[in-house]
């Protein structure tokens, strides 16, 4: 059975719910990433901020992203996958909440992302437009 633990890019950075929108963008810039976990001081997962989400709810609303935080766009419990959870679970879980991106979680510890890329590179052949047409045909909550 392959794992989350298994597709993931490990390493992940944050982004601390106290920095700002500005200084998100310049880390998504930087890392060639379009979307980043939200951690708190804690260092547990409070969210995920995608540059979409930068550009819809601040900007675009007239709000200025040199003071809005990346804690102000965290809302709700983030969607997760736990480390140890399969593929299958992976593909149930990005589906079910149109996402494109699920964090990777062992224990509270933030330890990589999935992504519908990394997914879609494991899938037998015939599961990958099932995927896509699940995620990409329906309005997406991660950008």
């Amino acid at each position: 059975m392959t794992t989350a633990r298994e597709i993931m890019t490990g390493g992940v950075d944050c982004v601390d719910a106290s920095e700002t929108l500005v200084d998100a963008a310049r880390k998504m810039r930087d890392l060639d990433v379009g979307a980043l976990p939200i951690c708190g001081e804690d260092q547990r997962l409070k969210g995920m901020l995608t540059d979409r989400d930068i550009v819809v709810q601040c900007i675009a609303e007239g709000g200025d992203p040199a003071t809005k935080t990346a804690g102000d766009l965290a809302d709700g419990k983030p969607v997760t996958i736990g480390a140890d959870d399969s593929i299958e679970e992976t593909l149930r879980t990005m589906t079910e909440h149109s996402v494109r991106r699920l964090p990777v979680i062992d224990g509270h510890e933030l330890i990589g992302i999935v992504s519908q890329a990394d997914v879609a590179k494991n899938l037998p052949e015939e599961r990958v437009g099932e995927l896509v047409e699940a995620i990409s045909g329906a309005p997406s909550n991660d950008g």
